[in-house]
């Protein structure tokens, strides 16, 4: 498995499609800022123009996949002529890890379709447009999800992407560190251990670690830790065994820590998830 790979299983990407098939009009959207995630349009044909909160205005006139990773309001505008074919959806991260994924990423980011295997992502979405059939939105929010990882793929061979998690994996000597810390987080890990795995002297590897992923080995592990707890906690499992499960001694270190990651004790958490509180 690659490493791209061993970071992207734990993750639970959900996209919501919210338009799909011919577009023609104004439409506003990514107003809900406290919404953990963003949108992403992509562009079969006609000509598109999106505009940015502070007016920025953008113009697409061949097919591309256009994403706003973060909750940023913006306008996608289109008239009758300009012909255009469009899918649009919300795409959620539920996690602080999955937030760290495309924290290093431009509020916009557009990728051509030409030549690439998002252009045949992209025709079996329309396709299912096209048909219409059961399960119809539940595929096409999968796609998605197909979609994101293969955007997310190419910025990280391709470069784009100079810090966050992607950067860290794409790091020779920080990738191995990274995995581990994955494979591992209950581990009683010090900076020392994670230095030596990286074949580093404690400072040069809190410089290097910095540098590249934009926090600091043990913020990293931190949020890395509450991610995982997250995703334990949303299956039931009671705050004493996820604390064991993600490297705290007692429950009551990890409601601290919790507590002041997202502001809320992992119980309120659970409850904020299922729309309870």
């Amino acid at each position: 498995m690659s490493k791209f790979d061993n970071i992207l299983e734990r993750f639970s990407l959900q996209s919501e499609v919210i338009f799909s098939g011919g577009f023609c009009g104004d439409k506003s959207l990514g107003h809900d800022q406290e919404h953990n995630g963003g949108h992403i349009h992509y562009l079969r044909s006609g000509t598109l123009t999106v505009i940015d909160a502070e007016g920025r205005k953008v113009v697409f006139d061949r097919p591309a996949v256009i994403l706003l990773p973060f909750s940023t309001t913006h306008r996608i505008i289109s008239s009758e002529t300009d012909q255009v074919e469009l899918v649009c959806a919300a795409i959620h991260f539920s996690a602080l890890e999955q937030q760290q994924l495309v924290s290093s990423l431009p509020k916009l980011v557009c990728l051509t379709l030409e030549n690439t295997p998002m252009a045949n992502t992209v025709e079996w979405s329309f396709s299912e447009v096209s048909s219409g059939g059961l399960g119809q939105k539940s595929i096409l929010g999968k796609l998605c999800d197909i979609l994101l990882i293969q955007m997310l793929r190419t910025l990280s061979q391709d470069g784009v992407v100079i810090e966050g998690m992607l950067a860290g994996l794409s790091h020779p000597a920080l990738a191995p560190v990274l995995v581990k810390l994955q494979e591992t987080p209950e581990e009683a890990w010090t900076l020392d251990m994670m230095a030596q795995d990286a074949a580093m002297s404690r400072s040069k590897f809190s410089q290097v670690f910095r540098d590249t992923v934009g926090q600091t080995p043990n913020d990293f592990l931190t949020d890395l830790r509450i991610s995982l707890a997250q995703q334990l906690l949303v299956k039931e499992k009671s705050v004493g065994f996820v604390a064991n499960q993600v490297g705290y001694e007692h429950g009551s270190v990890l409601a601290r820590v919790f507590r002041k990651k997202t502001g809320l004790s992992p119980k309120e958490w659970v409850k904020q998830f299922h729309g309870e509180l």
